[in-house]
């Protein structure tokens, strides 16, 4: 590696925000993306259940997971079974300390944090869409109907895609959000696709958030 992308390198990991600030930021009461209107008929699907346990041996997850990428800036999502299909743009850390979404105007736009590793590396990523806007359903509305064993892909502008596999969805609660769960890292490449989801009132908003927790199992 060259002592440019040393630094590089160097200057991503300095600007990596601790999962304990996330999970704080996510613990003080408000929903991680604050646009959702929730104003129709018939809400989003809730998962079925809360059964995201991986429950594979850490001999059996390694063994299963091709050998992490490099850095890779992610391009596309995509997550046949709901019919998403969706490109992605870089979010961090808004003015307040809030996770950023993607502007709500677009409902068919999700953004890659860029506080956590790129998809396919060792760690957990973290890709983030909102579930509806004024005008209806955005890009991760049928987030809480997915089933364990659907897939995600992930197309990197490095040329390769990696594809994750689904082991779990679940809702939680926005004042009760388990940050170290959901986003530390099992020491192969995760990912985590989060979106608002429960109940809703027109005073706070929804009142949790619905996250898909999957583990690379392809590289293309």
């Amino acid at each position: 590696m060259y002592a440019s992308e040393l630094a590089e390198e160097e200057e991503r990991q300095r600007k990596r925000a601790p999962w304990g600030v996330i999970a704080l930021v996510l613990l003080t009461g408000l929903a991680l993306i604050r646009n959702g209107s929730g104003e129709f008929d018939v809400g989003p699907p809730q998962p079925a259940s809360a059964a995201a346990a991986d429950t594979r041996t850490s001999g059996d997850a390694f063994a299963r997971s091709p050998d992490p990428l490099p850095y890779g800036v992610p391009d596309r999502v995509r997550i046949p079974a709901i019919r998403v299909d969706a490109p992605i743009m870089p979010v961090g850390l808004d003015a307040d300390g809030w996770v950023g979404a993607p502007p709500p105007e677009d409902p068919n736009l999700a953004g890659w944090f860029t506080g956590a590793v790129s998809p396919g590396e060792k760690g957990t990523a973290v890709v983030v869409g909102h579930v509806d806007n004024t005008q209806g359903p955005a890009v991760f509305y049928g987030l809480g109907a997915l089933k364990q064993g659907n897939q995600v892909e992930v197309a990197r502008r490095d040329g390769k895609t990696a594809v994750f596999e689904i082991y779990g969805v679940e809702v939680f609660a926005k004042d009760n959000f388990p940050g170290d769960r959901v986003y530390g890292s099992k020491g192969a490449p995760e990912l985590r696709v989060i979106t608002c989801g429960g109940g809703f009132s027109q005073q706070s908003g929804y009142a949790g958030n619905v996250v898909a927790f999957a583990r690379l199992v392809e590289v293309r």
